[in-house]
C-alpha cells in the first residue's frame, strides 16, 4: 500500500510493504510527489526497499551457510556453526514457526532468539519434570557468541544479494556478568596430571603444558615443524590445515628439549612430513585427547578438569605468574590482540606492583 500527503506545504510519500513501513519527505511539488509514489510502486516490485531481491527460506540459507564453511573454513568452525544454526532452528521450531522466509528475519525476532537462549529450560530426558531438576540455558557470555555466529550468516547473505540490510545492526549484545572464573593447574596439579598420564600419552600432555599450544597445532604438528637443534617450534599452514591467528615460533624449554628426543628416538622410522603425535590419524580423534584427559584427571583426583584448553591457559597462566610481561604472552600464544591476553593480567599483582617502583625518577628531598 502507498499513497501521497501534504502536511504544510511539505508533500510526503507514506507505503507500507511485507509490515514495513517507509515515510519519505518529497519537497513542495505535488507533481514530484506523484512522481515519487509512481517510482515507489515500481521499487516495491523489484524489491528495492530493503528487502532481498530474491527471498529464501531461513533454512536454506542455513543449508548453504554451512556449505560455505564446510568449503572454506576448517572443521572446528564448521561445528561452531552448524551448533549455533542448530539453536536457531530449534527457537524458529518451537517458538516462532510463522517465521519461514529470510526477509521475516527481524530484530524483533532475533531479540526473541537472545530471550529463548538465555532464559529456557532444557529437559535433557525429553519429560515433564520440575524445574530443579531441569538444566538452565546458555550463559550471557555463549548467547552473544552465537549472535556472532548469526550475523556472519547474515552478511553472507548480503554478500549473495539474498538481503539489503542485516537486521543484527539493531540487536545489541548481552551484558555478560556470569562470567566463568579462569581454569588453570597449580605446579602441584600439573605434577599429579603428568605422573598419572600413560607413557604413550605423557609427550602429548607434557608438550602441552610446556607450550600453550592450541589442541589443532598439536595435532597437526609435523616433524619438520619442530627444530631441536635451534629449540624452537614452528606453527605453520600445512595443505590440510592453516593456524587460527597465523604463523609463529614457540621456543622449546629444557624439559620440552629432553621430552621430544626421546620421542623422536623412539619413531626413528618417522619422516619429516609425519605427524609428531598420531592424533589425528585415529578415527576418535576429535574427543580422543579430552576423553583421555578426563579419565587421567580422575585418576590423579584433580577436580573442575574436563577441558583440553586449560592447559593452554595453564602454559599462559604460570608464566604471567613469573613476571613475563603480557605482549610476549600474548607473542608465544599466538593471540591476535592484546585483548584476549588480558585475562590473565590479574595473576600478577605483585609483578604490577613492582613495576612503579621503576620508574627512573630521583626524588629529591628539600629541607624544611
Amino acid at each position: 500500500m502507498a499513497r501521497i500527503y501534504q502536511r504544510g506545504k511539505i508533500w510526503y510519500l507514506d507505503l507500507t510493504y511485507k509490515g514495513r513501513r517507509v515515510r519519505k519527505k518529497v519537497g513542495t511539488s505535488k507533481r514530484m510527489a506523484e512522481l515519487a509514489l509512481k517510482d515507489a510502486e515500481i521499487k516495491i516490485i523489484k524489491d528495492e526497499y530493503g528487502f532481498s531481491k530474491t527471498d529464501i527460506s531461513i533454512e536454506s540459507l542455513i543449508e548453504k551457510f554451512l556449505e560455505y564453511n564446510r568449503t572454506n573454513h576448517r572443521v572446528s568452525t564448521l561445528k561452531r556453526y552448524k551448533a549455533v544454526t542448530d539453536h536457531l532452528r530449534r527457537y524458529l521450531t518451537e517458538k516462532r514457526s510463522d517465521i519461514i522466509l529470510l526477509s521475516q528475519l527481524t530484530p524483533e525476532i532475533i531479540e526473541g532468539y537472545k530471550t529463548f537462549r538465555r532464559d529456557e529450560w532444557i529437559n535433557p530426558n525429553g519429560k515433564s519434570i520440575d524445574s530443579d531438576n531441569a538444566r538452565k540455558g546458555a550463559r550471557g557470555r555463549t548467547v552473544n557468541l552465537e549472535l556472532e555466529g548469526i550475523k556472519t550468516m547474515l552478511n553472507l547473505a548480503i554478500r549473495w544479494d539474498y538481503l539489503r540490510e542485516n537486521p543484527m545492526k539493531q540487536v545489541k549484545p548481552l551484558k555478560v556478568d556470569d562470567k566463568k572464573a579462569l581454569r588453570f593447574l597449580t605446579a602441584e596439579e600439573c605434577n599429579r596430571f603428568l605422573e598419572a598420564c600413560p607413557k604413550v600419552l605423557y609427550p602429548v600432555y607434557f608438550t602441552f603444558i610446556a607450550t600453550g599450544m592450541r589442541k589443532s597445532e598439536l595435532e597437526y604438528l609435523l616433524w619438520k615443524d619442530i627444530d631441536l637443534a635451534r629449540r624452537k617450534i614452528y606453527i605453520c599452514q600445512k595443505p590440510n590445515w592453516q593456524p587460527k591467528t597465523g604463523e609463529r615460533e614457540i621456543p622449546i624449554s629444557d624439559d620440552l628439549l629432553e621430552i621430544l628426543s626421546k620421542h623422536k628416538k623412539r619413531n626413528r622410522k618417522a619422516t619429516k612430513d609425519d605427524y609428531v603425535f598420531h592424533i589425528v590419524e585415529n578415527d576418535r580423534s576429535h574427543n580422543m585427547l579430552r576423553n583421555e584427559l578426563i579419565k587421567i584427571a580422575e585418576k590423579a583426583e584433580i577436580e573442575d578438569f574436563t577441558k583440553v584448553h586449560t592447559l593452554r591457559h595453564t602454559f599462559a597462566s604460570h608464566l604471567v605468574m613469573a613476571g613475563v610481561d603480557l605482549p610476549t604472552v600474548q607473542k608465544l600464544m599466538g593471540h591476535s590482540d592484546i585483548e584476549t591476553t588480558m585475562i590473565y593480567s590479574h595473576l600478577s599483582p605483585e609483578h604490577l606492583s613492582s613495576a612503579v617502583n621503576k620508574l627512573p625518577i630521583n626524588v629529591i628531598k628539600r629541607n624544611k
